[in-house]
């Protein structure tokens, strides 16, 4: 495991332990066992106001990638409980925005690239980009099933598509000369999936953790997209309730 990765799972179960505890300390001190603030809340239809911390890595192809982000959420709960069974949940639409996002690549580095002119087949010695890009990233759109909740737990999926903007063409590939078309795209688009819950550490208040596939792409808008096709990056965030 390289230090990055080792790092950032580090401060995720950090993180993890640091929550738990504040929550049973949370509930030591909170109200009688009869209140219930996880479904008290949640049958308001409320607005959800949460800031968050993100960080993970690539899989496959990419797992010399690591990612780390920061920003908030906004959401609002929009229909009652519907659906039977364990089914049973609400449905909320949110939005995130990133002004830190940062993703680290393997240094730049020579490789050999086949490649076809005039019909030929030929292998060259390639300049490749790499190193730290930086920018930002907005996930306007999330759709999200919050699922019945607990006295504390308020567990949901989602699906969810953003945008990233990165200060060079992203990810790293075939350096091209400076002001030459070619490349990869500084705009990258960011379909996604993740699971999560809320932990109510009191009303209108929540400890958040989330596990979120995400998968970059450019969609061609550069010449050439070779995308981050899979990564896995977990999150955890605070919101309040309103």
């Amino acid at each position: 495991m390289g230090k990055k990765k080792f790092w950032l799972c580090s401060c995720f179960l950090g993180f993890v332990f640091a929550a738990l505890n504040l929550g049973a300390s949370a509930q030591t001190n909170s109200a009688p066992a009869t209140d219930a603030p996880a479904k008290a809340e949640l049958a308001k239809d409320p607005w959800e106001l949460g800031a968050f911390f993100q960080g993970g890595t690539g899989v496959a192809d990419r797992n010399g990638f690591t990612f780390v982000s920061a920003g908030a959420r906004l959401g609002k709960v929009i229909t009652d409980q519907h659906l039977p069974g364990i089914l049973r949940g609400q449905f909320e639409y949110a939005g995130e925005l990133m002004p830190y996002w940062q993703s680290f690549t393997p240094p730049p580095h020579v490789a050999e690239t086949e490649y076809i002119y005039d019909g030929q087949t030929g292998y060259a010695l390639l300049p490749y980009g790499g190193g730290t890009y930086t920018g930002f990233s907005i996930t306007p759109i999330i759709l999200r099933w919050n699922f019945a909740p607990t006295r504390r737990f308020a567990p949901w999926l989602q699906g969810a598509g953003g945008l990233i903007y990165t200060t060079h063409k992203y990810p790293p590939d075939i350096l091209v000369p400076h002001g030459t078309p070619g490349g990869t795209s500084v705009f990258n688009f960011t379909p996604q999936f993740g699971i999560g819950f809320h932990y109510f550490v009191k009303p209108r208040r929540s400890i958040d953790f989330a596990a979120n596939a995400i998968h970059i792409s450019s969609a061609s808008l550069g010449d050439r997209n070779p995308g981050v096709n899979a990564s896995v990056q977990f999150q955890i965030g605070y919101t309040w309730w309103r």
